[in-house]
């Protein structure tokens, strides 16, 4: 069974839309070349996430438990955050990492990432997984972070997110690219 790849679109204007701070709206107007087609889309412009995936010695993930503007409720998930421009992914987790929880560890390696919502945003988000972690330093929030660090046992991530109490998208995300990585499914 053959099927025909879909058309190719090409970026024909492109204007900032808004500018929120950490990120931007553009508004692009689009063409596909296989019957010139054109059409208005609105695109988020912003910088590629890290989410860290941090084991202790006694097999337990670091995760951080946070107010979340959008569904305004608390999320439980893999501490993160923006990746400033020219930074590296294993160099930013290990810094979100420390600000957010005051942990640090060894072995830091990227074990995947994933488009953060490719309908509507250009950026990726990227997975650390750290080991070895142990308290290091105090916390330093970010201005409008307020955090609280939760350990859970490795064998509780399953549980956690099919009762939906590991919710954030991303965070699921990050949680499949762990067990992957330690085999576990």
């Amino acid at each position: 069974m053959s099927e025909k790849f879909p058309s190719k679109w090409q970026v024909i204007q492109d204007d900032i839309h808004a500018d929120c701070r950490i990120f931007e709206v553009h508004k692009r107007k689009m063409l596909r070349e296989s019957d010139q087609k054109e059409g208005e889309f609105y695109v988020i412009e912003t910088n590629d996430w890290v989410n860290v995936l941090a084991m202790t010695q006694e097999q337990e993930i670091i995760l951080v438990r946070q107010f979340r503007y959008g569904t305004e409720q608390y999320s439980l998930e893999p501490p993160g955050g923006v990746i400033e421009r020219g930074e590296d992914p294993i160099v930013a987790g290990q810094r979100e990492l420390l600000e957010e929880t005051g942990y640090s560890g060894k072995n830091p390696k990227i074990i995947g990432n994933v488009f953060a919502n490719s309908a509507i945003m250009s950026n990726r988000c990227h997975f650390l997984f750290l080991t070895d972690v142990e308290k290091s330093a105090e916390v330093s929030f970010d201005p409008h972070e307020e955090l609280e660090t939760v350990k859970v046992s490795i064998d509780k991530l399953k549980d956690l997110v099919r009762s939906g109490q590991i919710s954030h998208s991303i965070g699921v995300n990050a949680v499949f690219h762990l067990m992957m990585e330690l085999g576990i499914v």
